[in-house]
């Protein structure tokens, strides 16, 4: 039987954070003070994990941060993930691999993550202007080294190969345009998303965010778009441009919500599991690990938590509660 939630959600979907440091300090995630809050896990016990969920219907894997690529062994633990096969009458499947990543460190790593095993890779860029880029993520020169990773990943076949962009009212809402263009001319898919509350600053507010209506009324501008169907628990609206050329998605979590059809469950760097990204507690599966559960038993907890898994966030009503974790020590 497929792991579903009470409301008849099968999860098949897993996000593993594997460090919560990064190397950028990007206004709408961190506040530039603090640091890694939680700590890493050994690979080995993030493999277990996965193993654990794989036998419980999960497909798709995709690594997080924090920033993974500074984990050392980032790529061995893709070969030890590609290893696992998703049960089938025909023997087992290989797993979808997948990781998030600000690219900074891409170059170098693109070729031999996807030798290991990586499917696909998403890029977190939130200007295509340098000096807009170094304002955002409060590092300068970083913006060569991320265009230098996204075509990497291009050259090794990591793909489809997406560009996520978080647009916030104030910073980066003028670079729509530019958006459209650099995925026409780069090969790769633009993702913008809507800006949530979920930042070390709590600065949130609704006026910040730019939603989908005027995103796609300001990509009209440049060109028409057509709307491409989706899978309805993908988290993208996805279109392409009038001529076949570019395609952009817009993950719209606030003007939008597609709690409905979540597929997903997070494990954090120090190996909690969160049912939701805007989840107000935690549940401890590595301290089940540490205290000598069998993997029947690991099985058993994460069931019973999944039970637990929220109907849908809040954002925006009177009664929302900002999630216990701020996004960088969750895991995107």
């Amino acid at each position: 039987m497929p792991l579903t939630d009470k409301f008849g959600r099968a999860i098949t979907d897993l996000r593993i954070s594997i460090t919560d440091r990064c190397n950028y300090k990007c206004v709408y995630c961190r506040t530039g003070n603090e640091g890694a809050l939680y700590g890493d896990l050994p690979f080995e016990d993030y493999l277990r994990m996965t193993r654990v969920l794989v036998g419980m219907g999960v497909t798709k894997i995709r690594l997080t941060g924090g920033e993974p690529l500074l984990r050392k062994g980032v790529v061995e633990f893709v070969r030890d993930l590609g290893k696992l096969r998703v049960p089938n009458q025909n023997g087992g499947e290989p797993l979808d691999i997948a990781l998030t990543t600000n690219g900074h460190l891409l170059a170098d790593l693109a070729q031999p993550l996807k030798a290991a095993g990586l499917t696909r890779v998403t890029v977190s860029m939130d200007a295509v202007d340098p000096d807009r880029f170094a304002r955002i993520t409060r590092v300068p020169n970083g913006y060569d080294h991320v265009l230098a990773g996204i075509r990497a990943a291009r050259r090794a076949g990591l793909w489809p190969l997406k560009v996520n962009c978080v647009l916030m009212r104030g910073f980066n809402e003028d670079q729509i345009i530019p958006f459209g263009m650099f995925a026409r001319e780069e090969g790769v898919t633009v993702r913008f998303i809507e800006f949530m509350p979920l930042e070390e600053g709590r600065t949130w507010s609704p006026t910040t965010v730019v939603m989908l209506d005027e995103i796609l009324a300001r990509m009209a501008e440049y060109r028409p778009l057509v709307e491409i169907p989706h899978a309805r628990s993908e988290t993208a609206r996805r279109y392409r441009f009038d001529d076949g050329v570019g395609e952009i998605g817009i993950i719209a979590p606030v003007s939008h919500p597609f709690c409905g059809h979540c597929s997903r469950i997070r494990i954090t760097s120090d190996g909690k599991i969160r049912t939701c990204l805007f989840s107000v507690w935690d549940h401890d599966l590595h301290a089940q690990m540490l205290r000598g559960d069998s993997d029947k038993e690991l099985a058993d907890f994460i069931c019973e938590v999944v039970q637990k898994k929220e109907e849908r966030h809040h954002i925006g009503e009177p009664d929302f509660v900002p999630a216990s974790r701020t996004m960088v020590h969750i895991g995107g």
